[in-house]
C-alpha cells in the first residue's frame, strides 16, 4: 500500500511546473531545518528556567510578530510582488535564528521572538500568493497541498533530527542548523526561480458587490473564524501538548519528535491522494473543511485516558486527519476568493488568523493548564472544536447560496449586455 502511495505522490509530483517543483524542494529543506520551533517551550523551561507564565507570554509575542509579519506581507506582496518578499524574508530570519541563541533574558527574549516572527511569517502570504503565478488554475489546491507536504516532510525529518540533536549534543547547534537552512533554501530559490507577475485574474465574486472588500464578505468572515479555531485547535500540538508529553508520560526529546513525526508521514503518504480524489470527483470543499475540524476536535478526547500510549497515537492519527481535510481546502477557498490586484491581503488576512490562534492557542493553554490541569483544558478544545464544525458546517449552505445568486447575476448581465 505505501507502495502504491508513494507511486502516487511522485506521478502528482511530476506534473507541475519546474518553479513549483523548486519551490516544494525549497520549503523542504527550510522545515527540515526548523527544529527550535517544537522545542521552543522546552528549550525554555530547561535552558533559560521561565516559568509557565513567561512562556506563555513569549509564545505571545510569538503569535503577535507573526500577526504583524503577515499583515506586512500582504501589503508588501501587492505592492512590491511576492519575490522579494520571500527572498527577504527568509534571508533575513535566518540571521535572526542564529542571534536568538544570545539572548538569555526574559525581556531580550521575547523581542527577539517577536522580531523573529515578524520577519520569517513574512513568506508564507507571499508564498501563498506565488503558486497564482506558477501553478495553473486546476492545479493550485494540488500544489498547495504538495508544498504543505513538503513542510510535513520536513517536520518529520526535523524535530526527529533536533531530538537527536539535543541528547547528544546542545540546543544551540539548533539555531545554527535552523538559521542557515533558512539562507540554503531561499538561495536555491533565488537560483532557480526567476520574477513573474501575477497573471490576469477573472473574479466572479464581482457579481456579487461592487467594491467588495474582506470585511464586506461575510462568508469569508465566517471563514476567517473556522480557520481561527483551527489554527487554535493545531498550535497546542507544539505548545501544551509538549509538555504533556515531558510531564505525564516523562517522554525525551527523541520520543516527543518521533510523535510530531507520525503527523508528518501520515500526511506526507495520504494528503496529496485526498486531494487529488476529492478534486477528480469534484465533492465540496468546504464540506471537507468541516469534517476536517470534526475529527480535531475529537482528536483531544483521546487525551482523557490517562497514562495510554495507544490513545496518543489515536490522538496524533485523527488530529492529522483533521490537518489533511482543513487545510490545503480551506488555502483553496481563500485563494478562489480573493479579487484581483487584492491576493496579498486576502491571504494575509487568512494568514492572520493563524497569528491570533497562536496568541491565544498559548497563552490560554498555559493558563488553563496552570490554573485547572491538562483535563479541562482537552475539554476545553474539544468544545471549541465542536462550535467550528458547526460554523464550516453552515458555511457550506451560505456559500452554496451564494454560488446560485452569482450564477443568476451572471446570466443576467450576459442577457442586459446582449439587448444593449
Amino acid at each position: 500500500m505505501i507502495t502504491t502511495l508513494l507511486k502516487n505522490y511522485l506521478k502528482n509530483f511530476s506534473q507541475f511546473s519546474v518553479e513549483v517543483k523548486v519551490l516544494a524542494i525549497t520549503t523542504f529543506i527550510n522545515r527540515i531545518g526548523a527544529m527550535v520551533v517544537p522545542f521552543l517551550s522546552k528549550y525554555m523551561m530547561e535552558q533559560l528556567h521561565f516559568t509557565y507564565g513567561q512562556i506563555g507570554w513569549v509564545m505571545v509575542f510569538f503569535g503577535v510578530g507573526s500577526f504583524i509579519g503577515t499583515w506586512i506581507s500582504g501589503k508588501l506582496s501587492d505592492k512590491i510582488g511576492f519575490y522579494k518578499v520571500m527572498v527577504f524574508s527568509l534571508f533575513t530570519s535566518g540571521l535572526i535564528f542564529i542571534l536568538l541563541q544570545f539572548l538569555t533574558t526574559f525581556y531580550s527574549f521575547c523581542f527577539g521572538v517577536l522580531l523573529l516572527t515578524t520577519v520569517s511569517d513574512m513568506y508564507r502570504p507571499a508564498m501563498l500568493v506565488s503558486l497564482d503565478t506558477y501553478a495553473t488554475k486546476n492545479e493550485r489546491t494540488k500544489a498547495l497541498s504538495l508544498i504543505r507536504s513538503s513542510v510535513n516532510l520536513g517536520f518529520m525529518f526535523g524535530p526527529l533530527i533536533g531530538g537527536i540533536i539535543i541528547t547528544v549534543l546542545d540546543y544551540t547547534f539548533l539555531f545554527y542548523i535552523d538559521g542557515l537552512t533558512c539562507i540554503l533554501s531561499i538561495l536555491l530559490f533565488a537560483i532557480y526561480v526567476k520574477e513573474k507577475k501575477l497573471p490576469f485574474k477573472l473574479n466572479s465574486f464581482k457579481y456579487l458587490k461592487e467594491g467588495n472588500s474582506i470585511l464586506q464578505d461575510k462568508p469569508f468572515l465566517i471563514h476567517l473564524v473556522v480557520t481561527l479555531i483551527t489554527g487554535i485547535l493545531f498550535f497546542q500540538m507544539f505548545t501544551t501538548l509538549s509538555l504533556y508529553y515531558k510531564e505525564v508520560f516523562n517522554f525525551t526529546s527523541v520520543e516527543s519528535g518521533l510523535f510530531l513525526a507520525l503527523n508528518g508521514v501520515l500526511i506526507l503518504l495520504f494528503e496529496l491522494s485526498i486531494v487529488s480524489y476529492v478534486e477528480s470527483k469534484n465533492i465540496n470543499k468546504l464540506l471537507m473543511v468541516s469534517y476536517g475540524v470534526l475529527a480535531m476536535a475529537v482528536s483531544y478526547l483521546f487525551l482523557l485516558i490517562e497514562h495510554s500510549i495507544f490513545a496518543l497515537i489515536a490522538m496524533m492519527v485523527f488530529m492529522t486527519i483533521g490537518i489533511m481535510l482543513t487545510f490545503p481546502f480551506a488555502n483553496s477557498f481563500v485563494k478562489n476568493r480573493s479579487l484581483k490586484k487584492r491576493e496579498g491581503k486576502f491571504m494575509a488576512a487568512f494568514t492572520m488568523s493563524y497569528s491570533v490562534a497562536h496568541i491565544l492557542s498559548t497563552k490560554t493553554g498555559m493558563t488553563i493548564v496552570t490554573d485547572y490541569g491538562y483535563k479541562v483544558n482537552w475539554v476545553f478544545l474539544t468544545c471549541l472544536g465542536f462550535v467550528g464544525f458547526l460554523l464550516a458546517y453552515r458555511l457550506v449552505f451560505i456559500v452554496t447560496k451564494e454560488s446560485e445568486t452569482i450564477k443568476k447575476k451572471i446570466v443576467n448581465s450576459l442577457f442586459t449586455t446582449t439587448a444593449k
